[in-house]
């Protein structure tokens, strides 16, 4: 996974003839999914179909989501993540528990990415965040909104998704992991609603989206890419720190200092 995961793209296990075209895309990040993507009389079949794509493209890197702790899959997807060397990271559905983030580690070593996605899970955000292994978190608010009762596309649930988005940045920040992902735009041909999601959490200080259409890879990328404005601007800083050596300075009337040139430097990082 880069850096910078501004989109993170799922593709279904059991559709072996996308998986290179996915990886081909732009996106930041692709997810191979063994969970709600695949039905579960074939869910044997997707792993089969990612083991042999692994060996017949070994230089490949991708991502892996797992069927969840609780399922009778579990077990046989970790042990095949741990087989494969391209696999960077497990992606963990509906995480609940610290413990279940130490088997994931205990039997494959990689990163992990838990999912919160229950009322279970956003109560132990902290916990989740502050265990060994976890690279960062993401946000699965439609299992959320089932799990809840709320009404999608409301005002409630836009109050509730927004509480619990501010739980996961602040909960990524003292563990000191990376800023999380938001949850997939499941209507992957309304670019304008989904521009105006990423736009806001790339505000909030999310890293990026999780996305599940080739199409909203460009979306996202657009939403988090800095603007021409900020860019310059954080030329300017740099460029005024660097040739000054001061950890403090004013520029255009305002005061700058260390978090305001970190800031730049990191506007710089996604301007590439």
């Amino acid at each position: 996974m880069q850096p910078t995961t501004r989109s993170a793209l799922f593709v279904p296990g059991n559709r072996p003839e996308r998986f290179a075209k996915a990886l081909a895309t732009e996106a930041d990040a692709v997810i191979i999914d063994l969970e709600d993507a695949v039905p579960q009389d074939a869910k044997l079949e997707a792993r089969e179909h990612l083991s042999r794509f692994a060996a017949e493209q070994p230089d490949a890197r991708f991502l892996v989501r797992t069927n969840a702790a609780d399922t009778p899959w579990f077990e046989g997807d970790l042990e095949l993540c741990k087989s494969i060397p391209g696999i960077e990271g497990v992606v963990l559905p509906k995480a609940e528990s610290a413990e279940q983030i130490a088997r994931v580690r205990q039997v494959t070593g990689k990163a992990v990415i838990p999912i919160v996605e229950s009322a279970k899970g956003v109560l132990a955000i902290e916990a989740l965040a502050q265990a060994e292994g976890v690279q960062r978190l993401a946000f699965g608010y439609l299992d959320l909104m089932l799990d809840t009762g709320t009404r999608p596309d409301t005002a409630g649930a836009r109050l509730l998704l927004d509480h619990i988005r501010c739980r996961l940045l602040l909960g990524s920040a003292a563990a000191g992991i990376q800023p999380p992902l938001d949850g997939v735009h499941p209507d992957f041909r309304d670019a304008d609603t989904l521009a105006a999601i990423a736009t806001q959490v790339r505000d909030m200080g999310f890293a990026g989206v999780l996305c599940i259409h080739p199409a909203q890879v460009s979306v996202v990328h657009a939403a988090f890419a800095p603007s021409e404005q900020e860019r310059e601007w954080a030329k300017r800083v740099v460029g005024e720190h660097e040739r000054t050596g001061s950890a403090a300075f004013q520029l255009d009337g305002k005061m700058v200092d260390a978090p305001v040139i970190e800031r730049a430097r990191r506007i710089l990082a996604l301007a590439g």
